[in-house]
């Protein structure tokens, strides 16, 4: 009798946990990666929750929230309006779009500091339990950090900006129509066990700041005082599956 008690509870136990492990249908996991570039570098904390979809569950499409800081030193941002910066301003086309150099005004930032936090759309594909490949992109969010000096220059001409600070709101609208600060990644991830992964990262990463006092003069007349830096940089990553 208790023998049979024992291999009762061992099914049972059993049988619990395959069904826990086939009935799982999404992932939650908390992520830190650091990254760095030409003289600048990022730090971001992310919380992920996707849901695998398709017939063999290999996909992975969900959503999450991550703050992300940027610094750096004496980095240059150009002209962010799509109109000015690209030949074609349409939605998509835009990333196939030729550069306007022309239209191109340089704000370099003395010691730059950003801070946002985003919204993301998440996207992986398992290769197998250990080996997947990820990809990840902000949507929208706000960002915030001090006012800083920049040196602003136009037509070989440079002024001083005082009070240079990040655009506030984020969003994405495809290329250079983006709007604020907006951070990207493709990574391959390995899971070291059931709990902890680590992340090989590439990161494409939009930062803007905007100017107080001084603004550029469009062809159109307009004042533009929205700059851009898009930096490409690499790092790692350390997950935690919740």
């Amino acid at each position: 009798m208790r023998k049979l008690l024992i291999i009762a509870i061992f099914c049972l136990t059993y049988n619990w946990a395959y069904g826990q492990q086939s009935v799982k249908r999404s992932n939650q996991w908390v992520d830190i990666a650091a990254t760095a570039g030409s003289s600048q570098g990022s730090v971001a904390a992310s919380y992920v929750h996707t849901w695998k979809v398709g017939k063999r569950k290999k996909i992975e499409a969900g959503l999450g929230a991550r703050f992300i800081t940027m610094f750096g030193e004496k980095i240059n941002y150009t002209t962010a309006p799509a109109r000015l910066a690209r030949t074609n301003a349409t939605p998509f086309l835009i990333v196939f779009a030729g550069q306007k150099f022309e239209n191109w005004d340089t704000l370099t930032v003395q010691r730059p500091l950003v801070n946002s936090l985003n919204l993301s759309l998440n996207f992986g594909y398992n290769f197998n339990s250990r080996w997947s490949a990820i990809f990840n992109i902000d949507l929208l969010g706000f960002s915030f950090g001090k006012k800083t000096a920049a040196i602003f220059t136009s037509n070989g001409i440079t002024r001083t900006e005082p009070g240079a600070k990040p655009t506030n709101f984020n969003v994405l609208l495809t290329g250079d129509l983006d709007y604020g600060s907006l951070n990207s990644e493709y990574s391959v991830k390995y899971k070291l066990n059931n709990r902890w992964a680590i992340r090989a990262v590439y990161q494409f990463l939009f930062t803007e700041y905007k100017t107080s006092t001084i603004k550029q003069t469009a062809p159109d007349g307009t004042k533009v005082e929205r700059f851009r830096n898009k930096a490409n940089n690499f790092g790692a990553a350390v997950s935690y599956n919740l």
